[in-house]
């Protein structure tokens, strides 16, 4: 059986990490955007508007380098946590971090994770959203976590398939589109693409 190959518009670890485990040969794509939500924006718009930029973008640097279209489809995804329609982004810095810690502590929040793909001129969207909830968290425990330094890279500053999983009492969703990428939506999308692993589900 011929690896299925996918071009990736980002840069997450995660997200690498889910495609190749689902057997995909994935080759990354540079895709840099403006990530500033509008004013008042709420964080469904938010999520999606940030996956199709980031396809656009990618998709615009691969034409200016190869003046053709991509031979295989063009994956993008983003996250973003949004707390009582407060989107909660990749913190700044470590007090930013531990502003949005505190936030989180205790309470329910949503993830929301959005995935575009393009291929042979059109664009496939999927929207994967889970709750999770927060045990309250003591200030050594978010004094230790951010040291780890695991939250300043992660939309709400913490990561579920990390140290940030000790904090998670109860999610209700999808994991790995908690983790970054929503394994049944993107590879729905793929499937549609003629894309899709070894395994298919109906």
């Amino acid at each position: 059986m011929n690896q299925p190959t996918i071009y990736l518009a980002s840069g997450s670890p995660r997200r690498h990490e889910i495609l190749t485990n689902l057997g995909y040969q994935v080759l990354r794509v540079p895709a840099d955007i403006d990530e500033t939500p509008y004013p008042a924006e709420n964080a469904q718009d938010y999520v999606q508007r940030m996956a199709l930029k980031k396809n656009q973008a990618a998709l615009a640097n691969w034409l200016q380098n190869y003046s053709q279209p991509p031979e295989f489809p063009l994956l993008s995804a983003d996250t973003t946590i949004s707390l009582n329609n407060l989107i909660l982004g990749k913190p700044a810095n470590a007090a930013d971090a531990a502003h949005t810690l505190k936030l989180l502590s205790g309470r329910q929040h949503q993830v929301l994770t959005a995935v575009c793909l393009y291929w042979q001129n059109r664009t496939y969207q999927a929207l994967q959203t889970s709750t999770v909830s927060f045990a309250t968290l003591q200030p050594e425990q978010i004094t230790a976590y951010i040291a780890s330094a695991e939250p300043l890279d992660k939309a709400g500053a913490y990561g579920i398939q990390g140290l940030g999983g000790v904090f998670v009492k109860n999610i209700s969703g999808s994991f790995t589109g908690i983790m970054g990428l929503p394994v049944y939506e993107t590879t729905q999308l793929l499937s549609q693409c003629g894309c899709s692993p070894f395994i298919q589900i109906q």
